[in-house]
Formats: structure tokens, C-alpha cells, sequence
């Protein structure tokens, strides 16, 4: 179903920091890797082919971590329609009980590839991460 993108990351000796958990910064490089993984997947290729995303803003609340070895499941989804060239994205990354312990939302602003410059999202790109029955409102 569109407006939904899962991916499985398992922390490794890398993502680990001195306390022994997945750092900060990783999971905001797991942020942008399933955000742009949902893109590539939901997204019209002559759409991947035009435009590129940025973040404007990110909003991030922990209420878990994990260890090395261990695993999380990235939700990615679109709670609602765009505004001009911003759409906003939910990110909630779930350990092996299925609990959130990471969640995140982040501003993402659409700019054409060639001009580099802010670009309306259409509805014919929006639809593609509408819900069913499309965004409550």
C-alpha cells in the first residue's frame, strides 16, 4: 500500500557509541537512508529523475535504544498532504517487541534537480504517498 516503506537496520560496531548504544547521528543517517528508500520505491521514475529532497527540519523523540547486533524495523510514512514544496514524514523505528522507541518527524522540502530551486509538489506526486482513501482533513 502506498504511504507506508519498512526497512530492518541492525546496529553495528560502527553505529555503537561510548555508552554502548546506536548514536544520535545514526539514526538520523537511518532516517534519511529509509526516507530515500521510500521515495525511490513509491515515487514515478520520471519523478526520481527530477527532483531531490532535503530536510529542513527534524523533530526526533528517544524513548529506547538498542545494542550491537540488535535490530530495529524503520516505518516510514506521509501522515499528510504537502504544503507547497514541504511534505512532512513520520519515521518510528520498533525493536524486536514491536515497542517505538525512536520517533521522528522531519520537514522535507522538494527542489527541482537542474535548478536546485524550491519546487511545488503536485498532486499527481503526492497521491503516490496518500493513504487510502487518501489524508484525513
Amino acid at each position: 500500500m502506498p504511504n507506508r516503506y519498512t526497512h530492518t537496520f541492525t546496529a553495528g560496531p560502527d553505529d555503537i557509541d561510548i555508552m554502548g548504544h546506536v548514536n544520535n547521528a545514526v539514526w538520523v543517517q537511518w532516517m534519511e537512508a529509509v526516507a530515500t528508500a521510500h521515495w525511490m520505491q513509491d515515487a514515478a521514475p520520471e519523478h526520481v529523475e527530477r527532483y531531490v529532497w532535503v530536510v529542513t527540519r527534524h523533530e526526533i523523540d528517544y524513548r529506547g535504544n538498542i545494542a550491537e547486533g540488535q535490530s530495529v524495523t524503520a516505518e516510514s510514512f506521509i501522515p499528510e498532504g504537502p504544503t507547497g514544496a514541504r511534505f512532512d514524514r513520520r519515521i518510528d523505528f520498533r525493536n524486536d517487541a514491536g515497542k517505538v522507541i525512536v520517533s521522528a518527524r522531519s520537514t522535507w522540502a522538494m527542489l527541482d534537480k537542474e535548478t536546485l530551486r524550491l519546487t511545488r509538489v503536485s498532486g499527481e506526486i503526492a497521491e503516490a504517498f496518500a493513504p487510502e482513501g487518501g489524508w484525513p482533513g
